[in-house]
């Protein structure tokens, strides 16, 4: 630990958006970045905990007392190596983790400016590939086995790469045309720009892993000498909102807006009927999540009249703490995004009745506003029952001729598979982060690994 006073000395800054006057009329990375002194000055802030709740925090494990000092020292390739031992691809999750590890950080507890965390990593694997660090392996020793991946997800690719160092012969098939999973098709390009992935996929393949694109999804067998199968084919089917004029045109999956507004980006054409676009009109975003957030970002920046987010459950405390989630555990508390900054109105505690349309067309959402009320326990003898939703008021209308299903995702149902056919990520688990999903990827490959050495 370089400087034992900086947390009590230097406060917490954080690199920030770009203006919104600017960042609205294009779909480049809103973040910014601090300079190398100022970089430093906050990885100084890290404080050699006692009990680093940050290791405990982090679906990795990663090392950020560790890391975020040799950082501070100026030992960049140090921090690249000591942050890369845990994390494959910190350029990801520099850029859209939610920091659980600052949440759980101690000067967290103590005053809530956590070490920044997620910044130091950006800054620590953008250095690495701008130094020349980071070089593909070309001396991993082949052990004759091969592993297909199904899905390019963070899950499928944090799975591949870990095989692939231990030496097995790795194919990835990808229903799409290109790798990614939802760091492609779900996360708009202002936050995640797109060639931050190829640059990965190209190390990947250097290093000798194939990729199969726009390919269907069975299991490879046995006659074609895979000797085992991992499927992270993620969480494919949206949850769906069946009220009464779901059919009309106007309105959408989430991510049928986002993954063509990507797939645009990248040079694709749509035709004028196949086209999404908000532009000119007057959006309603049903959820409240990160995916609802990413559609209010990319309604601006095509150009929309007017935004408004719904939510069904109430609204979450304005922490900074969450009472009924205490430190070090991730609070559940108000979150205002970049997007949400752009402009947007926000409703809790609404419920969905039906689309309404003319000549169909959407024209507006009947929506409305409810309570939860505590239920009485159930007869189960366990106690167990839902809160109550209960109607407040009159129903209205929200004006809307774009509206966006930001629900969610349903947890895919698996057959019995073979002993050789393993499940990771999100296909697993259910949807969750992409931080989680590159953790389950990596402890899916130790299995695997198991597996074809016993």
């Amino acid at each position: 630990m370089g400087n034992p006073k900086a947390f009590l000395e230097i406060h917490r800054q954080e690199a920030g958006y770009r203006p919104i006057h600017d960042r609205i009329h294009d779909f480049g990375e809103v973040e910014q970045t601090l300079n190398t002194r100022e970089r430093k000055l906050q990885a100084s802030r890290c404080m050699d905990c006692g009990v680093p709740f940050c290791h405990w925090a982090c679906p990795l494990g990663n090392k950020a007392p560790e890391w975020n000092d040799a950082l501070y020292k100026g030992e960049w390739e140090q921090a690249f190596r000591l942050l890369t031992s845990t994390n494959p691809f910190p350029e990801f999750t520099g850029r859209i983790c939610p920091a659980l590890c600052e949440k759980a950080c101690v000067l967290n507890r103590f005053n809530h400016e956590p070490t920044t965390n997620r910044e130091d990593e950006c800054a620590i694997i953008e250095a690495a590939f701008r130094e020349g660090y980071i070089l593909p392996r070309t001396d991993i020793k082949r052990n004759g086995k091969k592993v297909a991946v199904v899905g390019a997800g963070p899950a499928g690719l944090a799975c591949a790469n870990a095989l692939n160092q231990m030496g097995y012969t790795v194919t990835v098939v990808e229903k799409n045309e290109a790798a990614g999973g939802l760091l492609r098709y779900g996360i708009p390009n202002f936050k995640l720009n797109k060639a931050i992935i190829d640059r990965r996929i190209r190390l990947m393949e250097q290093e000798g892993i194939e990729f199969r694109y726009n390919t269907p999804l069975p299991i490879p067998p046995r006659e074609e000498g895979i000797d085992a199968v991992v499927l992270a084919t993620g969480t494919p089917t949206a949850r769906d909102l069946n009220v009464p004029g779901r059919e009309l045109k106007g309105v959408h999956l989430a991510l049928e807006l986002l993954s063509q507004q990507n797939r645009v980006l990248a040079g694709m054409e749509f035709t004028k009927n196949e086209r999404i676009t908000a532009h000119g009109k007057d959006v309603l975003v049903i959820g409240g999540g990160d995916t609802g957030s990413d559609c209010i970002g990319t309604a601006h920046r095509q150009g929309c009249r007017s935004v408004t987010q719904i939510e069904i459950m109430p609204k979450p405390v304005e922490g900074p703490d969450d009472p009924q989630n205490p430190w070090p555990n991730w609070p559940r508390t108000l979150k205002t995004t970049s997007s949400h900054e752009e402009g947007c109105t926000r409703r809790w505690n609404v419920n969905t009745l039906e689309f309404l349309g003319k000549d169909g067309k959407l024209t507006g959402v009947r929506v409305q506003d409810i309570d939860w009320q505590p239920a009485s326990p159930s007869g189960d003898g366990r106690g167990v029952a839902s809160p109550l939703m209960v109607e407040k008021g009159q129903p209205y209308v929200i004006k809307a001729e774009l509206c966006l299903l930001a629900m969610g995702f349903l947890k895919p149902q698996h057959p019995e598979y073979p002993e050789n056919v393993f499940i990771c990520g999100d296909a697993q688990n259910g949807a969750s982060l992409v931080v989680r999903a590159m953790a389950s990827g990596i402890e899916t490959a130790r299995k695997v690994n198991d597996y074809l050495t016993k």
